[in-house]
C-alpha cells in the first residue's frame, strides 16, 4: 500500500525550486517516491509537493535525510514544511 504525501513551503524562487527539485529526481526514484511541484498561481513563492511514497516509514527516511535537507537549502526553501501524510481507506 503506497501512501500520498502533501508538503507545503515558502520558497525565494519557484523556477529556482524546480530546477532543484527536477534534478533529484533520481534520489526520489530510488526512494520509492514519485512526485511533482506546482506553485501557488496567485503567490508564487508559495510552492506544494504532491507526492506518492511507498511507506510513511520510506518517506520519512527520504525527507529528513541530510542530503534532502541540503537540497531543500540550495533549491531556496524559506520556510519550514508542513508535511500531511493521507492514506486511503
Amino acid at each position: 500500500m503506497s501512501i500520498t504525501v502533501i508538503i507545503s513551503f515558502e520558497v525565494e524562487d519557484f523556477d529556482k525550486l524546480k530546477s532543484v527539485f527536477d534534478a533529484a529526481e533520481k534520489f526520489r526514484t530510488e526512494a520509492g517516491i514519485t512526485a511533482a511541484a506546482y506553485k501557488n498561481m496567485d503567490a508564487p513563492n508559495n510552492v506544494r509537493i504532491i507526492c506518492t511514497a511507498t511507506s510513511k516509514e520510506a518517506f520519512t527516511a527520504f525527507f529528513s535525510s541530510p542530503a534532502q535537507k541540503e537540497r531543500m537549502r540550495n533549491a531556496g526553501v524559506i520556510s519550514p514544511p508542513t508535511v500531511t501524510l493521507l492514506e486511503s481507506t
